[in-house]
């Protein structure tokens, strides 16, 4: 059994971990309000938009001069997967589940002859995928040090990703983000960015929409439409993640502070028997000792 010096040590350095941990469960719990909020916010313009591009993507399918950020570029070979992640760590399982989510997909498209890349936003989820897919990581991007992911961030991640499509490096992108639900639930979410996918019914089967009517002309709104809606969708992806992460954080830093609090009491408990355990052996001896005299 451990000495009383070491017990009273170890239960001390719990405490203190306890403290850490409750200290950031509290920070997590106060981003997490202002997060979510901005999440939830976000959500209705998103779809919305995103339902106008779809049906703008219909419209303009069988056109050869479809804009390629809206009906793609006609192939289906280089992949672009896009991997939203925190730059930080002590969140549960938020950042693992979006490498592996990320690496399974990317495995899925090479064994079918496709060719991957993967732009890692978010340090941790780069750091996860150089271990095996290094080789496919043609950037990464991280918001350290930011307090608060703003549509700047997003617009620049859209330049980024249009900038790759006019110069032909990728067919196809695909955003992997963790979608907020609740404080304890996170959902894992593909969301393909381009080409724009067909717009789908509660049945699952394509949607049929009025086609739009263009005015002044066709080519003026795309040129301003598609770059914006492509930074609302990444901006909207952010803001999920972001708040998926404080939940994420808040709910692992409570877990490990009843933790801590649950090993304090045990080594409590050691501590006691074996203080007791030497005041009886000394007892013990004393008796013994004054017997003997």
């Amino acid at each position: 059994m451990p000495s009383l010096k070491a017990l009273r040590m170890r239960i001390n350095s719990v405490k203190s971990t306890q403290k850490i941990t409750s200290a950031m469960k509290m920070v997590a719990a106060s981003k997490l309000r202002r997060a979510q909020q901005q999440a939830e916010a976000a959500r209705p313009y998103a779809i919305r938009m995103g339902r106008i591009l779809n049906t703008l993507a219909a419209s303009v399918a069988e056109s050869p001069n479809a804009p390629a950020m809206l009906a793609g570029t006609g192939k289906d070979q280089v992949h672009l997967l896009i991997v939203v992640t925190a730059d930080r760590g002590l969140a549960g399982a938020f950042n693992s589940s979006i490498g592996r989510a990320a690496r399974t997909r990317a495995r899925t498209l090479e064994a079918q002859g496709k060719t991957v890349k993967i732009l890692a936003v978010g340090r941790k989820g780069r750091d996860y995928l150089r271990r095996e897919l290094a080789s496919r990581i043609v950037g990464d991007i991280s918001y350290a040090g930011k307090r608060r992911i703003d549509y700047g961030d997003a617009e620049g991640l859209a330049k980024r990703v249009t900038a790759m499509l006019d110069a032909g490096e990728f067919d196809v992108a695909t955003l992997i983000y963790n979608r907020f639900q609740s404080v304890i639930a996170q959902i894992v979410t593909e969301q393909q960015l381009i080409p724009a996918p067909p717009v789908k019914d509660a049945a699952g089967n394509d949607e049929t929409t009025a086609l739009p009517e263009f005015e002044p002309d066709e080519e003026t709104i795309l040129a301003r439409l598609l770059p914006q809606a492509l930074a609302v969708q990444t901006y909207t992806a952010l803001l999920e993640s972001a708040a998926g992460e404080h939940g994420a954080r808040m709910t692992a830093m409570d877990n490990a502070t009843r933790n801590a609090g649950d090993m304090i009491k045990r080594l409590t408990l050691n501590y006691n028997r074996a203080r007791q355990a030497n005041i009886t052996r000394e007892l013990i001896e004393i008796i013994s000792g004054a017997e003997a005299l």
